[in-house]
């Protein structure tokens, strides 16, 4: 395991125009893959070890070998780029300064897969992307590695930039589809799962923004590079996102497997007097974290061994001065709003979790209400439609594990203990 960053996808973003056909190069992985077999190239991706990057984890190569051939149907390839999940912030970057190894990846995906159609489903409000990806792929039709006979090999592929309309339950990969259709972004019933019946009920393969530009790098170093990196489980590398009270935010690049105090020795640490205190290993929907797992490898199996996920490795970091009722109140608030309301546990618990902490941020509650929100939420988790609802119960279950007695704290002083018209920080009382 090595601390070193390995830049590769943000190898270039400090470049002058480096969202350029002409600053990225001729697509020679890509060239190098459609001269091997689809399956060849299908193989070398689970050779690599490359597991999915927006947050599931599952193997990439062997999502793509579940795609059945010879069904006399069409296929297609969805990249999800609706990245809107509290606290991640890296496929927005990554597609405003490097877009080209996303459009690279996906022709590498869609000919491994049989599909001659792909979309790029990437969130509305994200405009200034929406434009860099249309004026990526209208470079990449013009040098003819779009189309028809795609560098000589007889492969056509067709590329869309579909915007979405800003909902969160468009992350999940069956609501996205039912978008794409032009149907309310709301999830399916699984199985059928997308790889049977997804995409106009034809198979489909569904991959992370992160996950598509990743190929290319594979491709081109070859399996054994790429799993040269990371852990025995968890390969290669990915993008850590750092964020909140941190002295350098940003996007670090590292092998799997880093530890939170490795990069926040690279990121100059906690804003300076001040001490970590909790924190999130791959977004909100992940169980936090707090000082006590500085030293948790992040790779899925040493962060679920410890009772979290390491999801998209967006790492929000929070020091003493924030108050954990709070912050979860605010995620919980999220949930609530971007449920689609089609199922009941989610529907209904996530608005009665809101309204109880509402309550025990104000002060006003008693401490059955902790046990009220964990009913809420044990009721909720395993039990919603898809992943939204047991997200939302990541923060309730987890904050109360470690900091019950600041939930305590609320009700003993009628309020806030962060609110500095209450009270100083409430250790201090």
């Amino acid at each position: 395991m090595t601390t070193t960053l390995t830049p590769v996808l943000t190898a270039n973003w400090d470049q002058a125009n480096s969202f350029t056909l002409d600053a990225y190069g001729e697509y020679k992985a890509a060239k190098k893959a459609l001269g091997m077999e689809p399956d060849a190239v299908i193989q070398a991706v689970k050779d690599s070890g490359l597991r999915g990057r927006g947050g599931a984890g599952f193997p990439t190569g062997m999502k793509w070998g579940f795609i059945p051939q010879g069904d006399g149907k069409p296929h297609y390839l969805v990249v999800n780029a609706d990245e809107s999940e509290p606290g991640t912030c890296k496929d927005i970057p990554l597609m405003m300064a490097n877009p080209h190894a996303l459009v690279e990846g996906i022709i590498i995906t869609s000919y491994a897969i049989r599909a001659n159609h792909a979309f790029i489903y990437v969130r509305g409000e994200v405009l200034h992307v929406i434009r860099r990806l249309h004026a990526a792929v209208r470079e990449a039709y013009e040098k003819g590695f779009l189309g028809s006979d795609i560098f000589g090999s007889g492969y056509d592929l067709e590329l869309v930039v579909h915007s979405g309309a800003g909902a969160y339950i468009c992350g999940e990969e069956t609501a996205l589809l039912d978008s794409l259709e032009g149907f309310r972004g709301q999830p399916r019933l699984k199985p059928p799962f997308p790889a049977v019946a997804g995409l106009y009920a034809s198979p489909t393969v569904v991959n992370n923004v992160e996950s598509i530009a990743s190929v290319p790098s594979i491709i081109a170093n070859g399996a054994d590079w790429f799993a040269g990196m990371g852990t025995e489980k968890s390969k290669g590398f990915g993008i850590f996102s750092l964020s909140g009270h941190v002295t350098r935010p940003g996007q670090y690049e590292a092998p799997l497997g880093i530890t939170l105090n490795e990069l926040l020795d690279m990121a100059g640490g906690i804003r300076e007097g001040h001490q970590i205190k909790f924190w999130t290993p791959g977004g909100s929907s992940t169980p936090i974290f707090t000082d006590e797992h500085l030293d948790v490898p992040l790779d899925f199996e040493a962060v679920g061994a410890k009772g979290s996920m390491l999801g998209t490795r967006a790492l929000q970091i929070f020091d003493e001065t924030t108050c954990v009722v709070r912050t979860v109140l605010r995620w919980t608030e999220f949930y609530a709003h971007e449920s689609c309301g089609k199922c009941t546990p989610c529907r209904e618990g996530t608005y009665w979790l809101k309204q109880v902490l509402k309550r025990l941020e104000k002060g006003q509650g008693t401490e059955d209400d902790l046990t009220t929100i964990t009913d809420i939420a044990d009721n909720i988790l395993g039990r919603s439609f898809c992943a939204l609802g047991d997200g939302a119960t990541s923060p309730i279950h987890s904050s109360v594990k470690y900091f019950r007695e600041e939930y305590l704290k609320h009700f003993e002083i009628g309020g806030c203990p962060f609110d500095p018209k209450k009270s100083t920080l409430w250790g201090e009382q």
